[in-house]
């Protein structure tokens, strides 16, 4: 941990749920430097203790009422920053009971903890799967929110049960619906580990370093230019940007909102592959497969809101730098055997 004791005891502390996460760690980073004392609340099933790097960690689970509490009785935090969630949307269609229980009914019990400790105030973590498959591309917040997986179903939950926490109980919450989370941190402190790996950029860095055969392509027959899906990716550092500014939206008194993260650009899954053999310089051998059910052709956000109200900008827009960021880390990664 790289923080001053003494230091820490006068900065705001704020409950980071899921903080040893991929995309939570980062927002502790950018926390950190923004002059608050992230304390991340992680159940460790999928986080990871060495990503916590920037605050103190309480290992506990969000349906634990007491143990969260306890946390919240000790740091007095001024928000929470909710990321805390299982995210892999093939497994929320086979075990969807699981999703709500540790999605839906977690977060409810989150939530309940913070209005009984009068913490008002929460930027949540959602998803463009709320969306479904979009009438329209780029998706704007005003596009219907038709998820068609549990998982997608899930976030959307949690989004309604905020809005009318904010209704009855005057909590305010900012919604941040994010399209493909990539890269990892510039500076290559942290980055991106999941078990199993799902996400198409790391995996294709993989079977760059040849510790997989083969990335596969889900489905070549799209309705776009070159067959294959489009994605809009956004680094993960400027996400945890977006949650930092979303914080000190809700400090100036702004009101309860949804918003789309994105760069407004997409990649296609040929195209990010290409991308990552310029970037590593190596090969990549690539196998087709099925389309994958529930896939639809192009997701590509519409961020204009969000860089409105928030004042955000993405600094890393283009995929190669992504991939440049997350080479890295896995470099890194590789000579110190960490994680």
């Amino acid at each position: 941990m790289t923080t001053d004791r003494g230091n820490d005891l006068v900065k705001p502390s704020v409950l980071v749920t899921g903080g040893a996460g991929y995309v939570g760690s980062h927002a502790c980073k950018a926390l950190h430097h923004a002059g608050y004392l992230p304390v991340t609340f992680d159940s460790l099933e999928r986080g990871h203790r060495w990503a916590v790097r920037w605050g103190p960690l309480e290992v506990g689970w969000l349906q634990d009422r007491r143990r969260l509490e306890e946390v919240l009785l000790k740091y007095k935090p001024v928000a929470a920053l909710h990321f805390a969630a299982y995210a892999y949307v093939g497994e929320s269609m086979v075990d969807p009971g699981r999703y709500y229980w540790n999605n839906v009914a977690g977060s409810l019990s989150l939530l309940e903890a913070l209005r009984h400790a009068d913490v008002a105030k929460v930027v949540f973590s959602s998803t463009c799967s709320t969306f479904g498959i979009p009438d329209i591309v780029p998706i704007t917040e005003d596009c219907p929110q038709r998820p068609i997986n549990a998982y997608g179903a899930s976030k959307l939950m949690v989004e309604r049960v905020l809005a009318d926490y904010d209704q009855v109980y005057g909590l305010k919450s900012v919604s941040l619906r994010y399209f493909n989370a990539a890269g990892a941190d510039p500076e290559t402190e942290i980055g991106e580990v999941h078990d199993p790996e799902t996400h198409l950029i790391p995996l294709a860095l993989e079977a760059a370093m040849e510790r997989r055969p083969s990335v596969t392509v889900f489905g070549s027959d799209y309705p776009t230019p070159d067959g294959t899906c489009i994605r809009d990716y956004i680094h993960v550092a400027d996400l945890a940007e977006a949650h930092v500014l979303a914080l000190k939206y809700l400090d100036g008194g702004g009101s309860t909102c949804g918003l789309n993260l994105g760069t407004g650009k997409g990649w296609s899954v040929t195209e990010v592959i290409n991308a990552a053999m310029a970037v590593t310089g190596k090969p990549i051998t690539v196998v087709s497969g099925q389309r994958r059910a529930g896939d639809p052709p192009a997701l590509v956000a519409d961020a204009a809101r969000a860089m409105r109200v928030l004042g955000w900008t993405p600094k890393y827009p283009h995929i190669q730098q992504q991939i440049d960021h997350a080479w890295r880390w896995l470099l890194c990664r590789s000579a110190d055997h960490h994680g």
